[in-house]
């Protein structure tokens, strides 16, 4: 496993430095250059794994006219070295095999090569570079063509955008495949405009400075053009010793393997055949050890936990050792940012994470790691593919079979029906995306088979299913320094399964039937029985609910109001269903989140999309006279607090460590009107007609200022009435176009201008909160102000309260017990030193 990269079409030895050290996670054992001085660069980054010693790259023919780098296992290497005697061998590394190969059968070689792969190959002769990769597209290749006859390629995005050849740019139509209909990493394209993937089982060619495409294998049409036989007892027999085969390759490496194991039947199945030859002392499991490390993700009192499963499997196994992670919702949002960026592009849901979990630990102990990726998408794994069996069946007048299968899955179908009507409404996915954004791609569509099986089984493999998972499988365990391998996907064990008829897939009501057959004295019957599919997911429904502040947060914030995909009202209303157990739709809100953080990463060029710290000067200059200002930061104010005792504490506490003459205490308008139950949940607050309506036309402000979101405006037409709100409206309608500004406040009242939204990156509950300003702020500034006197005992140069709404936007002292002037304070604050983000310091003393 390796990280490979280069150009072709110029010479930048800087960059490709650069490129090395962006990609130094993938291969931290060793870097390899290539520079034929004109046109063409090649870089290799290693991860020794097989012949460690002798294995660097580039690797060269014998008269090095051939130059290879190569990311990946070619697992039949030892066969294709048999067929390759003729040829002179310097190593014992499967990389050495593609140059001979290429030698001797041309580009017909890569369709020899079972394996994961992405290969540059560099003919110096024609000057002649090829990209190749895998027939699955396991191992990842991103290119980007460059004025139309330069190259530029990767294992990784990253290192593409930071080449600064490439813009920076969404492109919009995956965004919309993605959020529309659940899919990526099923065409070429990816999230980036003008970066491309090297699709499974395809060519890059360039030559004579023409850049072209084609595919070297034809595994999808062979599979649907195998003739079947009708599936019997004996091909069982046949597919359990071809999956044998299939780990045994897998298992070849010099360095610690270990398995991942979610407790379903396809990991349970990879080690178990591994645990059986471990017990026969098989010579081809050395690399495992005398025990197996597993590693598992587990939730323990959450519906997603497959923990009794694992247990059940290694009780009385002293040949394996299982490892245990135990992602949290917490954590999760503690690390969501190095996951985003780890992905470079979005996930379909948080599922992944957990294996990015397991991935960290699993580093600790091996640097192989089996799983059981792709046997879903081979036999059939998932519940929608039994309906596309049935339908099959029907089409094909099979009645007396479709009858049989209907009644073998009737506890499917039941509880298939049972999800449908549960009282759960889906989200209608079209609602929360732009009108705009929906017109400008409704030419886009979705288009599945949904009544042959095999057809629908390899449009999966190769389109709409597997590799999104593949691609999350190499980011995950190549952020670790990690291999994954995955034994199921062997060429051989495809053809085999898709040369026999459907019901070596289906029969009886259970899918993945040859291999429950093969399995079922190896598991425990729980396993091989079992119906519910999980894998590696996350509790996400749960999840979403403990984290839902956070997550209304970031739907709440202006950077994901401004954008051209979102519909943020119905977004937000659709999650505020969500939190009242009106819908389970977490895919689609982790979509709109994970592109959204996604564009801030990635587009935006924002380095963190945490809140960027607001720097503000102690010292502040008002006319010709200078203040300090001193931030007192607080815990948070909560609904029933004593705002004057807390206050005078806070400033008690401060006070005694300074030597203060003529001083004042400025307090936050917003812990005042929390503390009097002012502030509202926004699922407390229902808009009306007229709130959805007029906050329409309000212009958006940072932060949640001001009436542009339904719910403060409910609050405004609730706190002084509709007809003030209307009239108000009216007035400013009228009077904006020729230059008079403010009217509407000012017919409106202050007690509508001190109203405030949700702020993103404010601590909770403020995040998901919007507050009416304080009730008599005059008479709460006055009993502040007596506190303070009582308990620090009439403190010298004390001066007063003042109570300010202060934001980005400007400022207001709604009350004042001190001599200051109301325009003097406001100007002293003109900063908004308290900040409008967290608020963790609503208590400020200022002294000149």
């Amino acid at each position: 496993m390796c990280g490979i990269a280069g150009f072709y079409g110029f010479k930048d030895d800087d960059l490709i430095k650069r490129i090395s050290k962006e990609l130094a996670h993938r291969g931290p054992d060793g870097e390899g250059y290539f520079f034929d001085g004109t046109t063409t660069t090649l870089l290799n980054r290693r991860l020794a794994i097989i012949d460690r010693e002798k294995g660097d790259q580039p690797i060269y023919n014998e008269d090095q006219s051939l130059v290879v780098v190569f990311n990946g296992e070619i697992y039949n290497f030892r066969q294709l070295k048999i067929e390759l005697k003729k040829h002179i061998f310097k190593t014992n590394s499967d990389t050495e095999v593609i140059v001979h190969a290429y030698e001797e059968w041309g580009e017909n070689c890569f369709d020899k090569f079972n394996g994961m792969f992405t290969i540059a190959l560099y003919d110096k002769k024609k000057k002649k570079l090829i990209l190749a990769r895998d027939h699955f597209g396991i191992k990842p290749l991103y290119y980007s063509i460059l004025n139309s006859k330069n190259l530029i390629f990767s294992s990784e995005i990253k290192p593409l955008l930071n080449s600064n050849l490439i813009g920076r740019k969404a492109n919009e139509k995956t965004i919309y495949r993605y959020l529309r209909y659940r899919v990526h990493d099923d065409t070429d394209e990816t999230f980036f405009n003008n970066i491309k993937r090297l699709m499974p089982g395809e060519l890059l060619i360039v030559e004579k400075k023409e850049i072209k495409t084609k595919y070297f294998s034809r595994l999808e049409e062979e599979l649907l053009g195998l003739r079947e036989k009708k599936f019997e007892r004996e091909d069982i027999d046949t597919f359990k010793n071809k999956l044998t085969d299939a780990i045994k390759l897998r298992l070849i490496s010099e360095v610690p393997v270990g398995t991942s194991f979610s407790g379903g039947l396809d990991s349970s199945t990879v080690v178990s055949v591994i645990h059986e030859l471990l017990k026969k002392k098989d010579k081809e499991a050395a690399s495992v050890g005398k025990v197996q490390n597993t590693f598992s993700a587990v939730f323990p009192n959450l519906p997603n936990n497959e923990e009794k499963y694992v247990d059940e499997l290694i009780k009385d196994k002293h040949e394996i050792r299982c490892h245990k992670v135990y992602p949290t919702p917490e954590i999760f949002f503690e690390e969501i940012e190095n996951f985003i960026r780890t992905q470079e592009e979005p996930t379909i849901s948080t599922g992944p994470y957990a294996q990015y979990k397991v991935m960290e630990e699993a580093k600790k102990y091996v640097t192989v790691l089996l799983d059981g990726q792709g046997s879903d998408e081979m036999m059939a794994g998932y519940l929608p593919y039994y309906f596309v069996y049935l339908k099959e069946l029907r089409k094909k007048g099979k009645y007396l079979a479709h009858f049989k299968e209907v009644l073998f899955s009737l506890d499917i179908i039941l509880k298939f029906i049972q999800l449908k009507f549960s009282g759960k409404n889906s989200v209608n996915v079209s609602k929360v995306l732009n009108h705009d954004f929906i017109h400008k791609f409704k030419v886009e569509a979705l288009i599945t088979t949904n009544d042959d099986l095999k057809k629908r089984l390899v449009e999966d493999i190769f389109h709409n299913s597997l590799p999104s998972l593949l691609r999350y499988e190499d980011k995950n365990s190549m952020k670790y320094s990690l291999e994954g391998r995955v034994p199921f996907l062997d060429f051989n064990l495809l053809r085999f399964i898709f040369s026999l008829s459907n019901e070596a897939i289906i029969k009886n009501g259970w899918n993945k039937y040859i291999l429950r057959k093969a399995v079922k004295k190896l598991l425990p019957r729980s396993i091989v029985k079992r119906r519910n599919k999980i894998g590696f997911t996350t509790p996400e429904v749960e999840w979403f609910l403990r984290m839902k502040n956070k997550i209304y947060g970031y739907f709440l914030s202006e950077s994901f109001a401004k954008r051209s995909y979102f519909n943020q009202q119905e977004v937000l209303k659709s999650f505020q269903e969500f939190i009242e157990g009106k819908n389970e739709d977490t895919m689609l809100f982790w979509r709109l989140l994970n592109l959204e953080l996604w564009l801030r990463l990635f587009i935006d060029k924002e380095d963190t999309f945490k809140e960027k710290e607001k720097k503000v000067s102690p010292n502040i200059k008002v006319g010709n006279k200078q203040y300090i200002r001193y931030l007192i930061k607080t815990d948070v104010f909560e609904k029933g607090d004593d705002s004057a005792t807390k206050v005078s504490v806070y400033v008690r506490d401060w006070v005694q460590e300074l030597s203060l003459k003529n001083w004042f205490v400025v307090v936050s308008e917003k812990v005042i009107a929390i503390s009097q139950g002012r502030s509202y949940f926004l699922w407390e607050i229902n808009p009306g007609f007229f709130a959805k309506s007029l906050s329409r036309f309000v212009k958006k402000t940072p932060y949640g200022i001001g009436l542009g979101s339904p719910w403060t405006m409910q609050l405004a037409i609730q706190e002084v009435g509709l007809s003030k709100i209307l009239l108000a409206t009216f007035l400013s309608a009228l009077t904006k176009p020729i230059g008079i500004k403010g009217v509407f406040y000012h017919v409106a009242g202050r007690e509508v201008a001190s109203i405030d939204g949700p702020t993103e990156y404010s601590l909770y509950p403020s995040n998901v909160s919007a507050k009416l300003g304080p009730k008599n702020p005059q008479e709460v500034a006055k009993k502040i102000d007596e506190e303070i006197r009582l308990k620090l005992k009439n403190p010298k140069g004390f001066v007063g309260v003042v109570i300010i709404d202060a934001n980005d936007l400007g400022r207001d002292v709604l009350a004042n017990t001190t001599d200051f002037k109301n325009k003097t304070i406001e100007e002293i604050f003109r900063d908004n030193p308290m900040g409008q983000g967290r608020e963790q310091t609503p208590i400020t003393i200022v002294t000149s």
